[in-house]
């Protein structure tokens, strides 16, 4: 069918530069997240194909038929083809050799069974053809319809090959997890917990930040701790603050879920990026405003700190903050007036002696509630100069 596939009952997968794949490679399917996200009728922004050639013959096709492929991942089997102005991941069909709980060796197959049989969740190991046909040999449309998130086959086997799909489970089930947990799964997870300790701490950061992402997460981050994975990955966790903070109907952020979570220090542990550090600081920060304090008060504290600052902390603050948050969200920013250049100006040469002055300016500012105007805060420089004439 033109531009994109259709799965019987499910959604429709429209994507510019899809047909010119198919038309390099017909033998092509539509694998895993997108078909899943179709079926589940989300919208789709990203679609990977799985293929029954070797990467060197896809790229080949794919250069035949004047596309751009770039050898992203060739050892793994993983070409990128560009087409339509986007990348589509194009991977040969591959079966494990040997795994150490985080890699695999892999051989290539042109097997579709048994490349969906080393795939993590049954609705994550679906396929599905340009014409839109479905392949799913584990049930996985079953599951998702029913909110099941199921390993494929034994679910020690697939997290010992893997320990990031504990991780990934918590993930899923954020996300397509409806009622009660699959048993097994709990089970396997809860014995083999301490194997993602094996993780790198950026790959733990990034899925922990995907789960907390998840419009309501609070059910995955429970079994997160019943199952022991909260306390390794976020130490001294506390669920009910989270759960406070939700009830709240605070925004969706990840890192605002964090600080609502664990006190603990986890700029340097995680390696948060600079910007992440940064704001999970400032949310920790006293949270200086009371619900009595008058607009001067706001502005003051709008100068030395931005609305999301504030509106983040005032979330973590509790039902008290409600008032003072809809306020702030309503006044405009202050902003200090004065530049250095404007000193210049007036004959203050650069320096301690200008830091200075401008420092007691902006204390008068502040003190006054930052209202006062660029000509007032002059006014001021000049008085001071002349008092020290």
């Amino acid at each position: 069918m033109a531009a994109g596939a259709a799965a019987a009952g499910g959604g429709v997968i429209n994507l510019p530069g899809m047909d010119e794949v198919w038309a390099a490679l017909p033998e092509a399917r539509i694998a895993g997240g997108a078909v899943r996200d179709m079926l589940a009728g989300r919208e789709v922004a990203d679609v990977d194909f799985a293929v029954p050639l070797r990467p060197e013959e896809v790229m080949a096709r794919a250069k035949a038929a004047g596309l751009k492929a770039v050898p992203t991942g060739v050892e793994h089997g993983t070409v990128t083809i560009v087409a339509g102005g986007r990348g589509f991941e194009v991977t040969s069909l591959r079966r494990d050799v040997e795994t150490d709980g985080r890699h695999a060796i892999v051989a290539f197959t042109d097997d579709w069974r048994e490349d969906a049989a080393r795939r993590d969740f049954t609705i994550n190991a679906m396929s599905c053809t340009q014409q839109g046909e479905l392949f799913d040999y584990f049930g996985g449309r079953a599951d998702l319809a029913a909110g099941l998130v199921r390993f494929v086959g034994d679910a020690a086997e697939r997290i010992a090959e893997d320990y990031l799909r504990v991780l990934r489970f918590f993930r899923f089930f954020a996300r397509y997890g409806r009622g009660r947990a699959d048993g097994r799964a709990v089970a396997a997870i809860a014995a083999a917990r301490h194997g993602v300790r094996q993780l790198s701490v950026e790959r733990v950061w990034s899925e922990v930040k995907k789960i907390l992402t998840a419009p309501a997460p609070l059910a995955a981050v429970k079994l997160m701790r019943e199952t022991g994975v909260l306390e390794i990955v976020l130490p001294g966790a506390d669920v009910a603050r989270l759960e406070a903070l939700l009830e709240r109907g605070a925004p969706v952020d990840p890192l605002l879920r964090v600080v609502a979570l664990t006190d603990e220090d986890l700029a340097a542990r995680l390696r948060l990026s600079g910007g992440e550090a940064a704001r999970l600081a400032a949310w920790r920060a006293p949270f200086v405003l009371k619900p009595e304090d008058d607009d001067a008060a706001l502005r003051r504290a709008l100068a030395d700190a931005p609305h999301e600052v504030l509106i983040g902390q005032s979330w973590l603050r509790g039902g008290d903050a409600a008032v003072l948050r809809a306020r702030l969200a309503e006044m405009e920013r202050p902003v200090f007036a004065l530049q250095g250049r404007d000193l210049a100006a007036l004959g203050v040469k650069p320096g301690p002696e200008m830091g200075e002055m401008l420092a007691e300016v902006r204390r008068w500012w502040m003190d006054g509630g930052c209202v006062a105007g660029k000509e007032e805060c002059l006014a001021r420089v000049r008085a001071a100069l002349s008092g020290l004439g």
